[in-house]
């Protein structure tokens, strides 16, 4: 049984405000809003997920598809369509990668139109068995170039991050790159570094995005598209959580934690990191405010500090030494 919380014991956290420059556009009273980024590229957004399409003279090239948006991707959709009269019949979907969050509403589109994804994600959707995510039929392994309708795509797999099958979605001639899961435009990522499966990848990441040419990103969460500056001051902000860890993880000395808690390891380890991370974070809430939003939200920021830190330990092999 569900409990609802009670006005009486829930106390209302007093958290930093949104700066504007993270906010996109008011959604319609249907809960979206779409918008076109070039020509005939689209993104559409609830506020807090998001996917794009292409109209084509062979039907819709649908780009993801978020569960919360759900069937409002058709409603926007439809509202283009009607608008230029074209089709608006989705024939294609491709997927950005196999999470339920940004495909689960692929079931929408029926069993008829063609669906693209890594190969990795084939391997995972089969895995999972999820009606509401079919697999995809066409694959790649490293690149493919798709051309649908008249219009380019480029398909790219750069190794693991966000998800073993991340992949990169480039539509050159409309200056457009698709890279989900990795920069949160405006915003902090969520608990341990976006849930991360490669935290060396998914710090590579937007480095290998900024080698492709482009102005538009769609970045498939929250509510606006994101540009190079975006990208460059999550990099900055991830960057800042590194070299921050480094310092305090190699300087500071927790002696007193295993030798108060000992023969409890594991409350001497959370005392340990836990602390590093307190102090590698102290400095971004003032430094960053105003700049990303919810950089205040000590949940978010020192679980990913965290999950960096394991990295740096057991990926790179930071302070750990061979007995002698």
């Amino acid at each position: 049984m569900s409990e609802t919380i009670s006005t009486t014991t829930f106390s209302k956290n007093d958290y930093a405000p949104v700066p504007e420059s993270s906010l996109g556009p008011a959604v319609n009273e249907q809960g979206y809003y779409v918008g076109r980024i070039e020509r005939n590229l689209y993104w559409v957004t609830d506020g807090v997920y998001q996917c794009g399409f292409l109209t084509t003279p062979d039907g819709v090239i649908l780009l993801d598809s978020p569960a919360t948006i759900g069937h409002n991707i058709q409603r926007a959709i439809d509202e283009i369509a009607n608008a230029n009269g074209v089709s608006n019949k989705v024939n294609f979907l491709i997927h950005s990668h196999h999470h339920a969050d940004h495909a689960g509403a692929s079931s929408l589109f029926g069993s008829d139109i063609t669906r693209f994804g890594h190969e990795e994600t084939r391997k995972l959707l089969l895995r999972d068995n999820d009606p509401n995510r079919p697999a995809p039929d066409e694959t790649f392994q490293d690149s493919r170039s798709l051309e649908i309708g008249g219009e380019r795509i480029e398909l790219g797999w750069h190794g693991s991050s966000h998800s073993p099958d991340t992949s990169y979605i480039y539509l050159p001639d409309h200056d457009t790159l698709m890279l989900v899961d990795v920069i949160n435009v405006g915003w902090v990522p969520i608990y341990n570094l976006n849930l991360a499966v490669d935290v060396p990848g998914f710090i590579a990441a937007p480095e290998i995005a900024l080698n492709y040419e482009w102005s538009h990103l769609i970045s498939g969460h929250m509510g606006k598209l994101g540009s190079r500056e975006d990208v460059a001051l999550h990099q900055q902000f991830i960057g800042e959580i590194v070299d921050n860890l480094r310092e305090v993880f190699t300087t500071f000395d927790p002696t007193v934690y295993y030798q108060s808690y000992w023969p409890n390891m594991w409350a001497s380890v959370s005392e340990h990191l836990d602390e590093v991370a307190r102090r590698a974070c102290a400095p971004l809430a003032a430094k960053y405010a105003g700049r990303i939003a919810a950089v205040d939200i000590d949940s978010f920021v020192l679980s990913t500090a965290i999950w960096i830190l394991e990295s740096l330990r057991l990926d790179l092999g930071l302070g750990i030494q061979v007995h002698p």
